[in-house]
């Protein structure tokens, strides 16, 4: 009787070992997959990152107003952010400033002006940006 069970219980350890096989391998291989996908990821915010902040590079990220148009005597906020700059000053404002990633400082508008920030980083180089605030 154990002679003739013997040839299914082979077929079926068989079988069960051809399926855990199956299982531990697609698994591995969904892994990978995911460990892949994730280390693509941080290379594309990786380049992102350093192309936001300009690889060690002077570079204005942002400069504007919120709102951009506003009564007059109404308030509004100047906005600026630089990357690897050693100076910043915005004109005509009498306020000082200085290097930040994000920054935003209040105005009250009287007329419609022209704002420009310029950046300036330790080897002499500068950039400049300009809006202009428009006030109804």
């Amino acid at each position: 009787m154990v002679r003739g069970l013997l040839p299914y219980t082979t077929a079926a350890l068989v079988i069960a070992l051809v399926y855990t096989g199956w299982v531990f391998f697609s698994r591995w291989s969904e892994n990978r997959r995911l460990e892949q996908t994730a280390a693509e990821q941080r290379l594309k915010l990786d380049k992102e990152i350093t192309d936001k902040y300009g690889s060690g590079a002077l570079k204005i990220l942002s400069f504007y107003a919120n709102p951009g148009a506003v009564a007059r005597g109404q308030k509004t906020l100047l906005c600026y952010g630089v990357a690897n700059a050693k100076t910043v000053r915005i004109e005509p404002l009498t306020e000082r400033v200085w290097p930040a990633v994000s920054r935003c400082l209040e105005y009250t508008a009287l007329r419609e002006t022209r704002f420009t920030l310029t950046a300036e980083d330790a080897q002499g180089h500068s950039a400049t940006e300009s809006f202009i605030l428009s006030v109804r």
